[in-house]
C-alpha cells in the first residue's frame, strides 16, 4: 500500500534519485542535515554531502512508513545499493518549515 509523504518530503525522495543539485531545492537556505554523526548546514554544504555520499554508493531510498512524532515527520525507508549490509531500514526524521525541509536527520 503506498503512503502519503507531505509534498516537501515527496520531492526530497525523488530529488534523491536525480542529483544533489535537485535535492538540495527542497531545503531552506540555511536547513539542517545531521549524517553519520556529522551536521551540514545550509544548502552549500547539503550539496556537497549529497555529492560525497552519491560517489561512494548507487543507492536508493524507498520509503516504506510514516510516524508524526513531536512535530516531526519521521519516514522509514529502505536503502538498497553497493555498500556493505544492503539494504538497511534507515529513519529519515524531517522538521518542515512552509513547503522546504528546514531540518533532517538520518539514523538506524
Amino acid at each position: 500500500m503506498p503512503i502519503t509523504l507531505p509534498k516537501p518530503i515527496a520531492a526530497y525522495f525523488a530529488a534523491d534519485r536525480i542529483d544533489s543539485a535537485a535535492m538540495t531545492q527542497c531545503f531552506t537556505e540555511n536547513a539542517i542535515v545531521v549524517d553519520e554523526g556529522k551536521t551540514h548546514t545550509g544548502r552549500a554544504a547539503i550539496r556537497r554531502w549529497k555529492s560525497n555520499a552519491s560517489t561512494k554508493f548507487d543507492y536508493v531510498s524507498e520509503p516504506i512508513a510514516v510516524t508524526e512524532k513531536d512535530g516531526s515527520i519521521v519516514v522509514t525507508g529502505r536503502v538498497t545499493g553497493n555498500f556493505p549490509g544492503s539494504p538497511v531500514d534507515l529513519k529519515y526524521t524531517f522538521v518542515l518549515e512552509g513547503e522546504a525541509i528546514a531540518r533532517l536527520e538520518i539514523t538506524l
